[in-house]
């Protein structure tokens, strides 16, 4: 079952890529005390997220920091450097990057999906929420094959 509105964010070690190299970053410490707009996409460089995910992120960064939000991240089943690659190759400047390797941080959500018919083992499913102080406070996860809910347009709506 997915994480609901309400609960905590659950601990797991995800990885930002540095000056220096690989940060760990944890999860229940990287969301306290303040409120992110998290973004999930199933990869880098792959089609609807390279084309409109990401974009209207970076688009709508403004707009969003405008409503409160303290920072954007995005999470995808890469490694560090493939979401640093993608970063650079987007512009994505104000857009932290946040790797899921191994899809913990999608499974412990309830939020990862099978994406071996497509070749991609297992993947985070897309989605976008809003964390305020390492609690939920909205969900908003797109049905398979869809690209509505989790856009930044629809985020900078409901808030």
């Amino acid at each position: 079952m997915p994480i609901g509105i309400g609960e905590p964010l659950p601990s797991v070690q995800l990885t930002k890529l540095v000056a220096d190299g690989r940060e760990p970053i944890d999860t229940a410490d990287y969301f306290k005390g303040r409120r992110v707009a998290l973004f999930a996409v199933p990869g880098a460089y792959t089609p609807t997220c390279s084309a409109k995910h990401l974009p209207g992120f970076i688009e709508k960064a403004d707009a969003l920091k405008a409503k409160g939000i303290d920072e954007i991240a995005c999470t995808a089943v890469n490694d560090p450097f493939v979401l640093e690659a993608w970063a650079k190759a987007n512009d994505a400047q104000g857009i932290t990057m946040l790797a899921d390797g191994n899809a913990d941080f999608a499974a412990a959500l309830g939020l990862d999906m099978d994406g071996t018919k497509f070749g991609m083992g297992r993947r985070s499913q897309r989605y976008a929420m809003v964390v305020n102080d390492g609690v939920v406070e909205s969900l908003h996860v797109e049905a398979p094959g869809e690209f509505r809910v989790s856009s930044a347009d629809h985020l900078l709506e409901t808030l």
